[in-house]
Formats: structure tokens, C-alpha cells, sequence
């Protein structure tokens, strides 16, 4: 079977697979959520924590129970970090060095799982297991109880409350990932990846030298990163390793598991709402750009240019060599769209188109289907933008699912469309601008300019996946990309949850002959387009220094 028909089955098998969980999934979220009553289990963790269940939050108090319950995180996870040393399974592993510790705290609780280390030489068992698989539940809760706080606000009419963010996160992960991932991580292990508590083992090579061969709980772990859109690997090599991606069939599973709750959140929102067709048109926009941009990408790498190339049918360098290119595009053009930073090949090996796509899918929001809720809560936000467009061209106050659009609705979605090219534009050029940002580049020229881009793009948008070429474990970037990431992840927060309180607050607006019907092919056309034409065209002259100019050279 030639890499063409088999990157074609492995699609449609794809594309069935995530149809069929696409309702039942997003129903049983949308019951999730929706659901009045607390199991015994989720009472146990209100009282610990002590908070009164049925207390519902105005949207200041829900902001600050996110915001305190993620800064907890971070500061436990940097203590295990630098107590490893004194703590049981510590796998003979020293204490993380200061500024390694607060990026990878900082990486893991917002959702980005940017990794400047090789985690099998770095982190021991226990760190793994209590510190980072814990952060990638709790902080994919966070983002889906965000999303469903926003959708509240398009849901409930003058009401000044958004539910409770204790109650949505608890929920999160014991009725959704937790469960998900248990399945998801038997998988695995029937698959091939290991899970074990295991320090690894010595082996003698074909060279006749002793290599160490770790071990570990890799396959819960991998369930969750996969689940969650984490994307931190056990292993430096992430999925391509044979521990964590041992055969095609599991990698093709990987990339199911990141696409699965982002492209049935839509059908959550419209439950929520009450119109399913205003989730169709969701998903609609979402499969619409990530179709097209699999496309362009496997095109990309099939169409190298060079004798070489040509010749091996594909660009196939940094790409594993057990999945072929159509499986190793795959992977890389849905842990792009999604905020997974997950693996299985290269991308500073791509060609420069390839390397441009992937680029381009963090840079336009990934929200096609983006990360576990904020992808969501990106592409409502896109949403607002689009109707606020369309508004302008026939003259009339724009409205949303019966929601009037003013002056302060916009500004706080308009901020929230800044945030992200500012933190990466600025942080980029800092980078350029100074020795501790260019002596880390091992290519000059455009190529690394790519590199540097692609480091603060991928931590603004909390993806978390990496242009191999720039190394990035030195205080510069570890503190540098560490404050992005917070930023890139908690000033969007503040601003969805700050509308989504405005929204709540509002009155229904009647259905009028003048309002612009958001469920049809129109308005996803016009989404589609202010995807592509507001967020995307604010990174073309840096796109033109970079992996443009890079292709055209």
C-alpha cells in the first residue's frame, strides 16, 4: 500500500471515529455541566476545599477562584520540582535547576507543556505522576470550565452569576478526563506503551556499549497529555519514542484523543444554548480550516523541492521513519490546531511551507478545533468579531444568539484578539534584540528567526510543541517564554469570563427581519474569514521575514 492511500484511510478513519463520539460526547458534557446534583466523591472535595456547592459566582469570583486555584498549582508543582531530590521515586534525579522549575510549573498548570528539558534524564517517577500527569487533568479542567462559564453567558438572561468554578472543574475532571483517561490509557497499554515504576534497565547495544533504557507510567500519563491537550512527554523524543508512540495504529489513536472533547464541545454549546444548530455551525468553521490546512501541509511535504526530495517521495527528514509523512503531517498539523505541543516528528525539519502551516495554525487562535475549552471560547470570541462585522456593513447593533454587542462587549473582545500577537510579537523581538536571546539560535538567517517565532508563538498560545533548532533551556527563555505563557493564558481568561458576565447580565433580544442568522453557511463563511483576515494577516510581515522568505529563497 503506497504512503498516499494509507495517510488517506488513516484520515477517514480519523474523520469516522471522531463523527461518531462527536454526539454523545458533547451531550454527555452538556448533562455534565448542566446537572444539578453532586456526587459523593465531588462533596468530599467541596468540603476539603470548603466551598458551598450551591453557591453560584458573579464573574469577578469566578475569575479569582481560577486564578487562585492555578497560582496553587504552580507553586507546587515548582516546590516538587525543587524538592526532588528528598522525595521517594525520585529515580536518582537531582533538584530542578531554579528557572528550568518555575518555566516548567508555569508550562504545565497553564496548559502549554512547553518542555526545555528531556524529561527521562530530568524528572523522577513521583514528579511525573503527582506534579505534571496531575496539572495536565486540572489545568484542561480549568480551560473547559472557562468555555462552559462563557457559554452560561450566552445562555442565561439577566442574571448576574456564571455558576460555580469549583463545581466546573471538580466536574471536569472526575465525570469527563479522569474516566476518559482510564479508558483512553488501557488503550495504550494494550497497545505497546509502558507502564510501569520501573528505573529503567541496562542493555548492551550492537556497538558493545551499556545503554540505560528508562521506565516509567508513561501510558497514564500519555492518556491525559493526549485527553487534555497537555502535550508533555515522558521521553525528550514525546510521541515518537517507541515507549510512548510504539506503532502507527497508537499514534493514529493519539491524534483521535487530542481532537476528541474540542470538536464535540461545539455540540455542547449548542445544547447549552438551546439551538444545535448553533454548534453545527462551530464545528462547521472548525473542520472547515483544519481540512484545509492538512491539505496544504501534506502538500507541502510532498511537494519538497530538491532532487533529493523528489526522489523519496516527500520531505522526510526529522519525520519517523515507522509512520511514514501522511501520519507524521497528520499529527503535526492537530497538536498545531489543538494547544496539545504533542509529537511525532520534527517541525523544524518541515519544509518551509510545511514549517509555515503548523506556524500558522497557533498563530490564528487554534481554534480549529484549538485546545480542550479555550478553542471553544476563542472561536465564540472570533464569533463576536464576525457579527460586529457584519453589524457594521447593514447599519444595525450587532447581536449574538439574542446577545447586543456595545462599546465594552467589543473592547473586551478585541483586547482578547491583541493579547496573544502582542506577547508574541514583542516577545520575539526582545529575543532578536538581545545576546541572550540569538546565542541560543543554531541557524542564522531566516530559519532562525522561525525558530525564535515559533518558541513565543507556541508559549502565547499555550501549545507547547517546538522548532527543534533553538535551545531554549537557558534562564533567558525559561523565564522569558515562562511569563508569556502565564500571560498568554490568564489575560484571556480575565477577558472571557469579564464578557461573558456582561452577556449573562443582558436580556434576550427579539429576532428581528435585520438580524443576521448565525447558524448558516453565510456566517460560517464570514467566520471563516475573520479567522483568517483579523487574526492571521497581524503576523505577515513577521511571517515575511521568516519561514516566507526562508521558501522563496
Amino acid at each position: 500500500m503506497s504512503a498516499t492511500v494509507a495517510g488517506w484511510l488513516q484520515v477517514a478513519l480519523l474523520v469516522g471515529a471522531l463523527v461518531a463520539v462527536h454526539r454523545p460526547l458533547g451531550d454527555w458534557m452538556a448533562r455534565v455541566f448542566t446537572g444539578q446534583r453532586h456526587n459523593r466523591a465531588e462533596r468530599v472535595v467541596y468540603r476539603l476545599v470548603g466551598v458551598d456547592a450551591d453557591a453560584e459566582q458573579r464573574w469577578p469570583a469566578y475569575l479569582r477562584s481560577v486564578l487562585v486555584f492555578s497560582l496553587a498549582g504552580v507553586l507546587l508543582l515548582y516546590a516538587l520540582q525543587r524538592l526532588q531530590q528528598a522525595l521517594p521515586l525520585d529515580d536518582g534525579m537531582s533538584a530542578v535547576e531554579p528557572s528550568s522549575a518555575w518555566n516548567t510549573a508555569v508550562s504545565f498548570v497553564t496548559n502549554t507543556n512547553w518542555q526545555g528539558y528531556a524529561g527521562e534524564s530530568t524528572m523522577g517517577s513521583l514528579v511525573q505522576m503527582a506534579g505534571l500527569a496531575v496539572q495536565n487533568f486540572l489545568s484542561a479542567a480549568v480551560g473547559l470550565a472557562v468555555a462552559v462559564a462563557l457559554v452560561r453567558g450566552f445562555a442565561r438572561t439577566r442574571s448576574g452569576t456564571l455558576g460555580n468554578a469549583w463545581v466546573d472543574i471538580t466536574r471536569a475532571v472526575t465525570r469527563i478526563l479522569l474516566p476518559l483517561s482510564v479508558l483512553a490509557a488501557v488503550v495504550l497499554v494494550l497497545g505497546g506503551v509502558v507502564q510501569n515504576l520501573s528505573g529503567g534497565t541496562d542493555l548492551a547495544t550492537l556497538a558493545g556499549i551499556t545503554q540505560h533504557i528508562p521506565g516509567g507510567p508513561v501510558a497514564s500519563q500519555e492518556a491525559i497529555k493526549q485527553l487534555g491537550t497537555n502535550g508533555g512527554g515522558f521521553f525528550n523524543a514525546n510521541s515518537a519514542h517507541p515507549f510512548e508512540g510504539p506503532s502507527a495504529w497508537i499514534s493514529l489513536v493519539e491524534v483521535f484523543l487530542l481532537l476528541a472533547i474540542p470538536f464535540s464541545l461545539p455540540r455542547t454549546f449548542g445544547r447549552m444554548v438551546g439551538d444545535r444548530r448553533q454548534g453545527y455551525a462551530v464545528v462547521g468553521v472548525m473542520a472547515g480550516l483544519a481540512a484545509a490546512s492538512l491539505a496544504l501541509a501534506t502538500w507541502a511535504q510532498a511537494r519538497a523541492g530538491g532532487a533529493a526530495l523528489q526522489l523519496a517521495g516527500a520531505a522526510a527528514e526529522g519525520q519517523e521513519v515507522r509512520f511514514g509523512g501522511p501520519l507524521s503531517v497528520l499529527f503535526g498539523t492537530a497538536t498545531t490546531l489543538t494547544s496539545t505541543g504533542a509529537v511525532n516528528s520534527m517541525h523544524d525539519s518541515y519544509t518551509p511551507t510545511g514549517g509555515l502551516l503548523v506556524l500558522g495554525n497557533m498563530m490564528l487562535g487554534e481554534v480549529a478545533p484549538g485546545g480542550v475549552g479555550s478553542g471553544l471560547y476563542g472561536l465564540l470570541v472570533l464569533a463576536l468579531v464576525a457579527v460586529f462585522v457584519a453589524g457594521l456593513m447593514v447599519g444595525r447593533t450587532p447581536e449574538y444568539l439574542g446577545k447586543k454587542l456595545g462599546r465594552r462587549e467589543m473592547t473586551l473582545a478585541s483586547l482578547y484578539v491583541l493579547t496573544t500577537p502582542a506577547l508574541v510579537l514583542v516577545g520575539t523581538a526582545v529575543a532578536m534584540s538581545t545576546s541572550a536571546g540569538t546565542g541560543s539560535m543554531l541557524n542564522a538567517g531566516p530559519h532562525g528567526l522561525s525558530e525564535v517565532l515559533y518558541a513565543f508563538t507556541s508559549a502565547a498560545n499555550n501549545n507547547g510543541s517546538a522548532f527543534a533548532g533553538l535551545s531554549a533551556n537557558t534562564t533567558f527563555y525559561n523565564v522569558a517564554l515562562g511569563l508569556v505563557m502565564a500571560l498568554g493564558r490568564f489575560l484571556p481568561i480575565v477577558f472571557v469570563l469579564a464578557l461573558a458576565g456582561r452577556l449573562a447580565a443582558q436580556g434576550h433580544a427579539p429576532v428581528t427581519a435585520g438580524t443576521l442568522p448565525t447558524h448558516r453557511p453565510l456566517f460560517v463563511g464570514l467566520l471563516t474569514a475573520v479567522v483568517l483576515v483579523v487574526v492571521g494577516l497581524t503576523y505577515l510581515p513577521v511571517l515575511s521575514l521568516g519561514p516566507i522568505a526562508e521558501g522563496l529563497s
